[in-house]
């Protein structure tokens, strides 16, 4: 049996239970309190966050970060510190809403320069890419907690992600990082919810991975590459496609987006292609099955790097 992570760009595979018993452990732990209420749940991240002392958020701009530096903030005040990592696999436009939103909000922010990319064993993109990504990241943010004196580093993991195997998460045990959103038994419908009360603009941000999940398993990360699909991507979404992925083949970006935007894509396919080729693809084309989350998954059995 297989089965996909939800973030687009992880491998669950046929050793999951041996890989992921921590993830198992913790499913086990938690579902008595996902059964609480919202209320319940947001007092117990309140009071969790409250005992860390003081709190570094990995801090990427999606739901679940955002929601979390925004609790810590208002919880720890200047205890708190989110930060995020400006790579070439992050989408500019990522970066600058990130940025934006928490100098709007005044959270006290920082940005760090991770070089994954120079990683060989990253660059060879097989199913563990993210457990080096994030194995950079967070011996970046362990050094800035040093540098501070901040006793916890924290990621923005819900309760829907422990059923799925995670390199990243593998690399979160490694350096001790916390996971308050779990321990407060927090659904990724939970933190939309509460993002909402909060008047965060991400409430209803679709998932955005990182850039190179859209690069085929066994094709070498590069920044050429990475830039394409990032410039691709936001020509696309500037012509009003919320969710969107430009899969990297080479010379052709293939477009994945949902089957119901397909009759809209049509009647905008001239600037679409344009969008894409201006990226500097040699060709587009509209991947006829629709955007599939995880949608080049399928392939690591095949490289047999599905455990590796």
């Amino acid at each position: 049996m297989w089965w996909f992570c939800a973030c687009d760009c992880d491998l669950v595979g046929e050793a999951y239970t041996e890989r992921c018993s921590f993830s198992l452990v913790e499913l086990k732990k938690q579902r008595g309190r996902v059964d609480l209420s919202l209320e319940e749940k947001d007092a117990k991240l309140r009071s969790l966050l409250t005992d860390y002392g003081s709190l570094i958020v990995a801090y990427s701009g999606g739901v679940d970060s955002t929601f979390l530096a925004g609790v810590a903030h208002e919880v720890m005040g200047a205890n708190s510190l989110a930060v995020t990592s400006r790579s070439p696999s992050v989408a500019p436009e990522e970066l600058e809403a990130a940025t934006e939103l928490a100098e709007a909000r005044g959270w006290r922010h920082l940005i760090v320069d991770t070089d994954e990319i120079k990683d060989p064993r990253y660059v060879a993109n097989d199913g563990r890419r993210c457990f080096f990504c994030k194995t950079e990241l967070y011996s970046h943010l362990d050094n800035v907690a040093a540098e501070y004196s901040i006793t916890k580093v924290a990621n923005g993991a819900n309760t829907d992600d422990l059923g799925d195997y995670r390199p990243g998460m593998e690399a979160a045990k490694n350096f001790e990082v916390v996971s308050p959103l779990v321990e407060s038994g927090m659904t990724k419908q939970d933190i939309r919810e509460l993002s909402l009360k909060m008047d965060l603009p991400t409430w209803d941000k679709p998932a955005q991975p990182c850039l190179s999940s859209r690069i085929p398993y066994g094709t070498s990360v590069s920044i050429e590459a990475l830039v394409k699909i990032g410039k691709a991507e936001k020509g696309l979404r500037d012509l009003g496609f919320k969710v969107v992925r430009v899969r990297h083949y080479g010379d052709e970006g293939r477009v994945e987006i949902p089957l119901e935007d397909f009759e809209r894509f049509e009647s905008v396919r001239t600037d679409a292609q344009a969008a894409v080729i201006g990226a500097g693809y040699g060709s587009m084309a509209l991947d006829p099955k629709g955007f599939r989350s995880g949608g080049l998954n399928a392939a690591l059995g095949a490289l047999g790097t599905r455990t590796k």
